[in-house]
């Protein structure tokens, strides 16, 4: 498989989601502070000529003239306050769209809206969130390649040297067998199948740090094996893979096994299901990947990691990741990444 490094350069710049809540609206001409000081300008000049002119104050003041003057105030402090409300909505839906902001689900933006100061603070905003967006990806592919590697150099260290170094064991113990007493010869063969057991361990935790079957048949044959992999006592996982898939890049092929891997370790560890589904099947404008099961679901449990690094390789292939309550109960897991033409 190739190395996931040049994702971000093959994708080309980050994608940042829908433009049209960049559009500006015509109610920005005018600023903020304009607008509260052309109204309590009107105000007071309203003021200052009634008091100039016909309408006067009288020591003490007469019903007529307080009620006046208290309906002038109360026409001025409610347009006052029109005008602050109306010019605060923009910053309110400001301020819901970054406590809602999460760099995993990206392409939402706040819309640009109100005066010409607050229409620049969102307009500032949104231009932050793409610079953070395109600067995650971007660490986020290095990570990935990095532990990527890792996983390669770990895999073949266990099936060199640990590997090895198990199987001459077993051969050795194999020779103590056949010279040793009979009243020992129980011991050292359980002995034999514990150092076995442990080397099959060995072997299948380095054929999940390192695809092989990816790298020589395809992603077809390793998601069947990896569904026959985790099908074990009291689970049994069913595969379905179309058979007439678009081609995908190195890359996506390695982020669908990836979550169909962590989806189904995800099954067999929290889910309590005993039936489980993989599937990879053609859609409008690319392929999907669904990882079903019929266990507990997800109830009000937070994200942890491995739903969180599934979200990151899907934003390395521009992929839409989501986890949903499945059909009845359980959880479904879908990942539709999309068609790269011209792939080879």
């Amino acid at each position: 498989m190739g190395d996931v490094t040049d994702i971000r350069e093959r994708r080309g710049p980050a994608r940042v989601g829908p433009r049209a809540s960049y559009e500006r609206s015509e109610d920005r001409t005018v600023s903020l502070f304009w607008r509260i000081f052309s109204l309590n300008a009107a105000g007071l000049v309203v003021a200052a000529a009634l008091l100039l002119g016909p309408v006067t104050v009288s020591t003490p003041v007469r019903q007529g003239e307080a009620v006046v003057v208290l309906g002038g105030l109360a026409l001025l402090l409610a347009a006052n306050a029109v005008v602050l409300r109306v010019g605060l909505i923009p910053l309110q839906r400001l301020g819901r769209a970054m406590a809602a902001a999460d760099l995993l689900r990206p392409g939402v933006r706040a819309p640009v809206s109100g005066p010409s100061e607050t229409a620049a603070l969102i307009t500032t905003y949104n231009t932050m969130l793409d610079r953070l967006e395109a600067e995650r990806a971007t660490g986020a592919a290095h990570a990935l390649s990095a532990q990527e590697r890792e996983r390669h150099r770990i895999a073949r260290e266990l099936h060199d040297e640990v590997g090895q170094t198990l199987t001459a064991v077993l051969l050795q113990l194999k020779r103590v067998a056949d010279r040793a007493p009979e009243e020992l010869r129980e011991e050292v063969r359980q002995a034999q199948e514990a150092t076995r057991a442990g080397l099959d361990e060995i072997r299948r935790i380095a054929r999940r740090l390192r695809p092989g079957v990816l790298e020589e048949l395809g992603l077809p044959s390793a998601l069947r094996s990896l569904a026959a992999e985790f099908t074990t006592h009291g689970l049994t996982v069913r595969h379905h893979v179309g058979g007439d898939l678009p081609r995908l890049t190195e890359e996506s092929e390695l982020v669908v096994y990836r979550v169909a891997q962590e989806g189904l370790t995800n099954t067999a560890r929290h889910s309590a299901a005993d039936r489980a589904e993989v599937r990879l099947q053609p859609v409008a404008g690319g392929v999907e990947l669904l990882v079903r099961d019929n266990g507990s679901g997800l109830g009000g449990a937070v994200e942890g990691a491995g739903i969180q690094g599934m979200r990151e390789r899907a934003l390395l292939v521009g992929a839409v990741f989501s986890v949903a309550p499945g059909p009845g109960r359980g959880t479904d897991v879908r990942l539709r990444i999309p068609v790269v033409a011209g792939v080879r």
